[in-house]
């Protein structure tokens, strides 16, 4: 059975935590910044845990990380 290949665009967006969730970054952070408040831009700034409803397939796009 040939090996499984992992999908390259999730590698680069998803990183897997030391319990096994996978950890991902905010959308809407990188340009026009200037209508958006303090608090969004803090609150985007940081990594939040991916949804269990999402798991199922970023596993399967993920298979050995």
């Amino acid at each position: 059975m040939p090996k499984m290949k992992s999908n390259s665009a999730a590698k680069k967006r998803f990183t897997r935590t030391g319990s096994g969730k996978l950890k991902r970054h905010h959308a809407r952070a990188s340009h026009i910044l200037t209508k958006k408040t303090r608090k969004m831009k803090r609150r985007l700034a940081s990594s939040v845990i991916c949804d269990p409803t999402n798991m199922g397939n970023l596993n399967k796009l993920l298979p050995y990380r």
